[in-house]
């Protein structure tokens, strides 16, 4: 039988989008953001409210389409091959034998976060949740969107006290650039972190610009934005 799993979830709760945020969803009458939103806020937080808050639409980068295109052929090659199965019984059936499964959805009503992780490998020691990026450098947005993943997916494996590490890997190669366990310290941090953008969108807390102007000079939005460089 393959290691490759398509994993099927029966979610309980109920999902409503936000009558003013664009994207955020209020799952089990809490506010629930995207974790990709995490990276974007890491590049430049003032981004999320001109795209969420004032709705200004872009077209898509064209970075963001090859993105796409590399994600959609990854996920059809890892189909070919791949058996369905509950997400009880992988992680039972992981606990005897490795599985891989790849966009996977993930969903925590208690921290407010949801996402498709690009891959996970499930072993009888051991988690990885792994993050697909171009390029090889570790940026502090993609290691708090890949922590993020571990916390959300944490909660969803109840009792289960298997080690959990975040990964970054090169999109479309085997090239790991970045591991790191999932202890108590990275998710004591991922969670305030959380929690800053959950202020932000209860308008608790003020968007900050990046005060870079290299980002600015790249964004999408900088058309729009009264605090472009």
């Amino acid at each position: 039988m393959s290691e490759n799993k398509i994993i099927k979830f029966n979610f309980d709760y109920t999902v409503e989008d936000h009558p003013n945020i664009k994207g955020l969803q209020i799952i089990g009458g809490k506010n629930n953001f995207p974790i990709s939103w995490l990276n974007q806020q890491g590049y430049c937080e003032y981004s999320l409210y001109l795209e969420h808050f004032e709705g200004i639409t872009t077209p898509p980068t064209d970075h963001m389409v090859k993105g796409d295109i590399e994600h959609k052929k990854l996920e059809d090659k890892f189909k070919e091959d791949a058996t369905k199965i509950t997400f009880e019984e992988v992680l039972d059936s992981s606990k005897e034998e490795k599985a891989v499964s790849r966009e996977v959805f993930v969903s925590s009503p208690k921290f407010g976060i949801r996402g498709f992780i690009d891959e996970i490998w499930m072993t009888p020691e051991e988690f990885l949740i792994i993050d697909d990026k171009p390029g090889t450098v570790a940026y502090s947005s993609t290691i708090h969107q890949v922590q993020a993943y571990c916390l959300a997916f944490k909660s969803m494996i109840g009792k289960d006290k298997r080690k959990i590490k975040g990964v970054l890997r090169e999109r479309g190669t085997s090239n790991v650039f970045w591991m790191e366990d999932f202890d108590e310290n990275n998710e004591k941090n991922i969670k305030f972190l959380v929690n800053r953008m959950h202020g932000l969108f209860n308008e608790i807390k003020p968007f900050l610009p990046t005060k870079n102007p290299n980002k600015c000079r790249s964004c999408r939005f900088s058309k729009k934005c009264q605090h472009a460089l």
